[in-house]
């Protein structure tokens, strides 16, 4: 699993629409790089080390899983797109945007393309000020000052005006505050468990997930589906009820609202599948004696995926237990989920295919599936 780094991000701009240009670079890096997670003030500043128009100027704060390298390329091509002529100057001068990786984390990185930090922002209040915004405790690796001691020792005097308009952050586009409840569904493999991740870290939700990797039966159904069947679904039943009463109860005063990567329905649409009629008609009394008093979810979102797809991320995730899982069980899941769906009339429902998307690997493809879940 890659790790997520935090990087803080200095922006300016002194030519055409200044603010727009700041935005517009907001953006493309929300869309191409990570989840931003603060933004400063925008200040005007007078240019720096060279006679032209004034500086807007600000700061962000981003969360990817990029490595440095990555980011300082992603930038680069940022910049590019925004207009910006490179040229082989090494002194100052005026462009549309500039964006400069000042922290990576708390390391401390030097190569031929990159160095972290910063190795000026210590002497320039206009990244300093910004900075200071969001991240005035923040210690310096190398001269081991906060941001405000670095702010009020700086010898640049240089006078910044704070703009009376913010920086917009494009997360905002993705509305969830109309839910307390969110389930994420699908097959096996279909990745439910990643998306309720990459929501609950992205949008401040407790996150709910399913706890099968200790019921012991599970890998002894895949061996003999038809002597540990009942004994499975029952212990799943008990366990989700257990697990979502809980978990539902539990008010988090911190948190916008929950994302689970199950339904407890989903016990009944296994059971259909695994059970013998008999066992299931029982099981299915069972079910709903505890299903009238378990909380529904406001949305429920089924993550659709076809067979092949399903099995590629089954071999990739590598689970002993689950690599003999026939194509033929996985669509009778798949019918079960659709069937089951088709006849629901109190839940909300969103299906999406994601079939040819990659939202764990591909950032475009994880915005795009917010989209359908907000829209």
């Amino acid at each position: 699993m890659n790790s997520t780094h935090h990087i803080y991000i200095a922006l300016g701009s002194n030519q055409g629409d200044r603010l727009k240009h700041l935005q517009d670079a907001v953006d493309l890096i929300f869309s191409e790089i990570g989840k931003i997670n603060n933004i400063a003030k925008v200040y005007n500043t007078p240019a720096f080390g060279f006679e032209g128009d004034d500086f807007l100027n600000s700061c962000i704060l981003i969360e990817t899983d990029f490595s440095a390298e990555v980011v300082l390329q992603k930038l680069q091509d940022i910049e590019i797109k925004l207009g910006r002529k490179k040229t082989q100057s090494e002194t100052y001068e005026a462009r549309t945007i500039d964006l400069d990786i000042l922290f990576f984390n708390a390391e401390c990185i030097e190569s031929e393309l990159l160095v972290v930090p910063h190795p000026e922002l210590q002497n320039r209040q206009f990244v300093l000020q910004p900075l200071n915004d969001i991240a005035a405790k923040f210690v310096h690796p190398k001269l081991q000052k906060t941001i405000e001691e670095l702010s009020f020792e700086c010898d640049d005097k240089s006078d910044m005006e704070v703009i009376k308009m913010w920086l917009k952050n494009p997360s905002k586009q993705f509305d969830f505050s109309s839910y307390n409840y969110i389930a994420i569904e699908g097959n096996i493999g279909a990745g439910k468990t990643s998306l309720a991740h990459k929501i609950s870290s992205d949008f401040n939700a407790k996150l709910i997930l399913e706890r099968f990797a200790d019921n012991p039966f599970l890998p002894k159904f895949y061996e003999e589906p038809q002597r540990y069947a009942f004994t499975l679904e029952m212990s799943f039943l008990a366990d989700r009820y257990q697990q979502i009463s809980d978990d539902l109860s539990q008010l988090d005063l911190f948190k916008d609202f929950i994302v689970s990567d199950y339904d407890i329905y989903k016990s009944l649409i296994f059971s259909k599948i695994t059970l013998p009629e008999d066992e299931f008609k029982l099981y299915r009394k069972l079910f709903y004696l505890m299903y009238k008093d378990i909380a529904k979810p406001e949305l429920y979102v089924y993550l659709y995926q076809n067979t092949e797809r399903l099995q590629e991320n089954i071999k990739k995730r590598g689970r002993d237990y689950e690599q003999n899982i026939e194509d033929e069980y996985l669509e009778k899941i798949n019918s079960g989920y659709l069937d089951f769906l088709k006849n629901q009339s109190e839940l909300n429902v969103k299906i999406i295919d994601i079939s040819d998307k990659d939202f764990v690997n591909n950032r475009a493809d994880y915005l795009w599936l917010l989209g359908k879940i907000c829209g």
